[in-house]
Parts: C-alpha cells; sequence; structure tokens
C-alpha cells in the first residue's frame, strides 16, 4: 500500500511527539514495509483510518510504535566499552569499597535494551567481577513490548553464543536441550540480576536513581535535537558522582551539555562530580 506524503507527514508527527523519534521522508518505504501487514490484519484500506486508530487506541499505537522502531543489537557490542569497565573501572571500584570510601553496590541501567543481550552483558560483568556481599543489579527498558518480552525470555539463538568470550559462556548461558536444542539460554545467576521494564524516553516518567552506570547506545541519533537534549540532561541526572554514561560509536554529547566529561570516546562521567579513578 503506497502512503501520501499527508499521510506519511501525519506519522511522522505522531511519532515524533510520541517517541521522540524523527522519520525523514527517506524512511517513507520503512514506514510502509514495517506496517502495511498490520493493516492487512485489522482489515484497514487507508493508511489515514489507520493512523485514527492509533491516535485513539493506546494499545495500537505501542504495536504501531514496536513495529516501526529498530532493534538490532550483541552481546558484547563496543568491546572498549567492556575492556574499559573489567580493566579499570571495577578495579578501582573495588579497591574503593574496601578504602570505605563507596557502598559494596552497583546500580546499572540498560536504557534501550532490545532483545536482552546488552543488559545480560552487563550483568556477565558484573558477577565476573564484583564478589559475593555486593547488591548488583541491572535494570533493563526498551520503548518495544515486542523485544522486552523475548529480553525476558533469555533465550537466544545458539549462534549468537560466538559473540561470547568463552569464559563468559561457560559460567554463565546454558545449551538448550530437547525442544530447546538449537538455542541458548542466560543463566540463572543473571537472569536473578535484570529487571524489565517498558519506558518511552521522550517522556518525563524516568526511573529513580541514581545509578552507577547507564548505557543509552545508538538510540540518541533517532532523536531530533529537542528530544535529545532533554533525553541527555535526563540521563546525566540520573548518574551517581562518578558514574558513567555510555553512547554509541556515532553519538556524542558535544555541543549538547557540558553537564559531562570524555571519559573514553562514547564514554562520560559528570562533569559536576569526580570522575572514576583508573581512567588511563
Amino acid at each position: 500500500m503506497l502512503v501520501s506524503d499527508a499521510d506519511f507527514e501525519s506519522f511522522q508527527a505522531l511519532v515524533n511527539r510520541e517517541a521522540g523519534i524523527w522519520l525523514s521522508p527517506v524512511k517513507k518505504a520503512l514506514l510502509v514495509g514495517r506496517l502495511s501487514r498490520r493493516l492487512r490484519e485489522l482489515g484497514i484500506a487507508s493508511w489515514r483510518r489507520y493512523h485514527e486508530l492509533v491516535v485513539t487506541d493506546e494499545a495500537e499505537r505501542v504495536r504501531m510504535l514496536d513495529a516501526i522502531t529498530t532493534n538490532e543489537t550483541h552481546f558484547f557490542r563496543e568491546p572498549r566499552h567492556w575492556e574499559h569497565l573489567a580493566g579499570q573501572v571495577f578495579p578501582a571500584w573495588r579497591a574503593e569499597a574496601e578504602a570505605g570510601r563507596r557502598p559494596r553496590r552497583i546500580r546499572a541501567w540498560s536504557a534501550a535494551c532490545s532483545t536482552g543481550e546488552e543488559p545480560y552483558t552487563i550483568a556477565m560483568l558484573l558477577l565476573g567481577a564484583f564478589p559475593a556481599g555486593w547488591e548488583l543489579e541491572v535494570l533493563a527498558t526498551d520503548l518495544s513490548t515486542r523485544v522486552l518480552e523475548r529480553a525476558r525470555r533469555a533465550t537466544w539463538p545458539l549462534e549468537k553464543s560466538a559473540e561470547i568470550p568463552p569464559e563468559w559462556l561457560k559460567a554463565f548461558m546454558l545449551r538448550g536441550t530437547g525442544e530447546q536444542a538449537g538455542l541458548m539460554r542466560a543463566g540463572p545467576e543473571i537472569r536473578a540480576l535484570c529487571r524489565f521494564a517498558r519506558l518511552n524516553l521522550a517522556t518525563e516518567e524516568y526511573p529513580a536513581g541514581p545509578f552507577d552506570l547507564v548505557f543509552c547506545r545508538n538510540v540518541l541519533i533517532y532523536f531530533d535535537r529537542s528530544t535529545k537534549e532533554r533525553v541527555i540532561e535526563r540521563l546525566i541526572d540520573r548518574l551517581q558522582p562518578g558514574g558513567l554514561l555510555f553512547l554509541g560509536h556515532a553519538e556524542t554529547l558535544a555541543g549538547y551539555s557540558t553537564r559531562a566529561k570524555a571519559v573514553l570516546p562514547t564514554v562520560y562521567a559528570r562533569a559536576d562530580a569526580p570522575a572514576p579513578r583508573g581512567e588511563g
């Protein structure tokens, strides 16, 4: 089904208002490709009629946003982030706890968790770095209810195991058997650390901080400038003094906020708090 320029602009405005995502004109084919099947399922013959439906029906609006958002992720994506945490930040935090300068508690937030690879990667690193007695928590949120359900199931095709270093794979993942053959599942230790919730970053309702680690990678690139600025400020607000914000490889805070300073490319600490030791 072809979509007229006027109908596309109606969806463009709706998606921007609801999720802060700007669909440029070149995304018209994406809109048609992602939503045409849904229109057929509903027996709706025009884009205008479907727009009327999503404006008035919250459940269908959520489903529409699910369909048009892109969810691509991997275990241990952007290796430099994980190497920095495991090699420098976490040892420094353990030493600070031993010296009584910080509590034995780590709160992490995966703000666009997709199908769960990122939060479970965080959980693996936390369990590998901090001994018993530490309080560890990973909050995982996403706009899409569809990917959140997959993340909660914590099950992936066995081919995804190639993304996980062998020592972590052996320690924290289970190989499926019987009906689960060909699949792998997160083990109970890392599943216990993660909790999932739907969250629209373009809205006012953010989780209560503070967090030691906030991951918001490959999300800001979809927002218009005003939404980007609001999201960045809210993320920084929820950082613990000395905590870190991780962005995607094509994202930056330069020109958007002076409240955080670069620790590494795409890794930031609050400017009004001491940066974590062991940055070098």
